[in-house]
């Protein structure tokens, strides 16, 4: 079989409808489309990049064996979202759930993990980046599953009240509702705490890097959302300025994308084909 090119563009909706007919390369190809939504979308939802990588194989799991109840009802990318977080709202809470954070003990552990000053040390640039991603992933966390799904959905994903309730199975002004409350809590932690919103508040990312390390919340050997070999010095100061400059709660969650691992599709789509999924 030749390799596919991703380049051929097709909208979903016709790939899924070949895919339903047992056109395995449209499959192949269907998956390797949502992939990387799917994982952002758990990233933000699990905080931690191995729940989310083991969140999105079970998804498109799922994505996959109900394919064949998709008639069209919305858009494909809707439809996934709503197998997505069906998923995500059902299943087992991740390590970072279990702390059961609010946003006042949030708070408390930031300016309780501060240093004196920024730190020496010489991969600070990358653990700075470190700090920034795990922080903000953990700090959603703070809202109960239904008010992040909505702020993910709506303040970070740009999905409009109608899209939003059909994916979260709720009546539009419902979901405007949770996304208003979201959008609020996380307005004001940030103003209040972070230094990459607020010019006043206490929190500094460069601050955190060394107690963060100390403390084992940092694997200097084993960063989980920054690549090292792929991050390189100029484009993370590059990257670090333009987000210092943002003062704003909103544009600070969507300016730190959730990266995903260069071989995450590859490994997820060997998985689901060794467990017996035609792809």
């Amino acid at each position: 079989m030749k390799p596919i090119d991703e380049s051929e563009e097709e909208p979903l909706e016709q790939l899924a409808a070949a895919a339903n007919r047992g056109d395995g390369r449209a499959l192949e190809r269907l998956v390797r489309a949502v992939h990387d939504r799917i994982y952002r979308l758990a990233l933000r939802m699990t905080a931690r990049p191995p729940d989310a990588e083991d969140a999105t194989q079970e998804i498109l799991i799922r994505v996959i064996t109900r394919l064949s109840t998709y008639r069209g009802e919305a858009a494909f990318t809707t439809w996934v979202h709503r197998v997505a977080v069906n998923y995500l709202m059902d299943r087992s809470k991740t390590s970072v759930e279990r702390l059961e954070m609010t946003f006042d003990r949030f708070a408390a552990d930031l300016l309780d993990g501060l240093s004196a000053g920024p730190s020496a040390d010489p991969d600070a640039a990358l653990l700075e980046r470190e700090v920034q991603l795990a922080c903000t992933h953990a700090l959603l966390t703070c809202l109960d599953r239904e008010h992040r799904i909505a702020y993910i959905l709506g303040e970070i994903l740009g999905v409009d009240s109608d899209d939003g309730g059909y994916i979260c199975d709720v009546p539009p002004a419902t979901y405007r509702k949770r996304l208003s409350r979201a959008r609020q809590r996380v307005r004001d932690h940030l103003n209040a705490h972070c230094g990459l919103v607020s010019e006043t508040a206490m929190c500094r990312c460069p601050r955190r890097i060394d107690v963060a390390v100390r403390l084992g919340r940092i694997d200097r050997g084993r960063l989980e959302f920054v690549n090292p070999s792929g991050e390189a010095a100029d484009r993370l100061a590059a990257a670090n300025a333009r987000i210092a400059g943002l003062h704003d709660s909103g544009l600070l969650l969507r300016a730190l994308p959730a990266a995903v691992p260069a071989d995450s599709r590859e490994r997820v789509t060997r998985l689901l084909a060794a467990s017996g999924l035609d792809i």
